[in-house]
């Protein structure tokens, strides 16, 4: 069976069993650190490298409950934590708006205090003043670049998830300059995960209001070209808040064809591949009425 398949299956007692099991495979407090940091990194690629969503989604309690109980053992550590923030920010994708809002602050909470750990360059940054933080932001350097990325979507997804609250909208602009700086520093990080991120933040407003189409327009077209085409999710969000915004239907249009038609199955992409196919079904069924 592999590992996939295994812990689709896992249901909440057979999840308490490896715990369990995870913790005493020795009393030494390094060890039992590594354990549970590999199991929450194989829980995250297993989940994400499903493509069975109303599985993933009917296990979440299961699953929230689980890494949970990971992160509340005595001194996680920072792989942990940020291995949690993933997962919770994961999920935010699958459960109802409300609960979205719960799932997205947690993710924040795990990915500060990863990314603090990580590195003394990394903590407190959203209790900063702007001046401070724009210093302590341009002080990161090339082994920071992960956890300032990880602390950074978890930081978009929490604004997103809050995007009604003024206060929460008014961090974008921290936001941006976290992963301006990830980008200068590792252009290509995560397959062009952050260009799919800064493409998002520079195309939530038009150009009127403050923002810069045109150049999210090029971040989404980066994102696209670092992962090969895989990361499917990358062309609905293009499609949606890029070509919808300039009113684009050709590229609306072309750019969700080309996601329906492809393969969803990629390593840690195959569940956010099937959702995408999900979204872009939706907009395509959309299309001739919006535009």
């Amino acid at each position: 069976m592999s590992m996939n398949r295994w812990f689709e299956r896992l249901g909440a007692s057979r999840a308490a069993c490896v715990v369990g099991i995870l913790l005493s495979v020795s009393g030494c407090a390094s060890i039992v650190s590594n354990a549970t940091s590999q199991f929450a990194d194989n829980l995250s690629s297993a989940i994400l490298g499903s493509n069975d969503v109303a599985t993933v989604r009917e296990a979440i309690p299961a699953y929230l409950v689980l890494i949970d109980s990971l992160v509340m053992g005595e001194s996680p550590s920072p792989d942990l934590l940020l291995a949690a923030a993933q997962l919770n920010g994961a999920f935010t994708n699958l459960v109802e708006p409300e609960r979205a809002g719960t799932l997205s602050l947690k993710a924040l909470d795990y990915a500060a205090r990863g990314a603090c750990l990580k590195s003394v360059t990394l903590c407190d940054l959203s209790q900063l003043s702007f001046k401070t933080f724009s210093e302590r932001v341009e002080s990161i350097s090339l082994k920071e670049v992960a956890p300032a990325y990880q602390l950074a979507v978890a930081w978009t997804g929490w604004i997103q998830a809050n995007s009604g609250d003024w206060a929460a909208v008014g961090q974008l602009a921290r936001v941006k300059a976290l992963m301006t700086r990830v980008l200068v520093l590792a252009d290509g990080f995560d397959e062009g995960g952050a260009h799919l991120y800064m493409g998002g933040l520079e195309t939530v407003l038009p150009a009127s209001m403050g923002g810069n189409p045109e150049k999210g327009k090029a971040h989404f077209e980066s994102a696209i070209a670092y992962s090969g085409g895989r990361f499917l999710m990358a062309k609905v969000v293009y499609a949606e808040q890029y070509a919808k915004l300039v009113f684009d239907q050709a590229l609306h249009d072309a750019l969700l064809n080309s996601v329906l038609a492809a393969d969803p199955v990629a390593p840690n992409l195959t569940l956010i591949n099937t959702l995408a196919q999900e979204r872009a079904k939706q907009l395509m069924m959309e299309s001739n009425d919006y535009f």
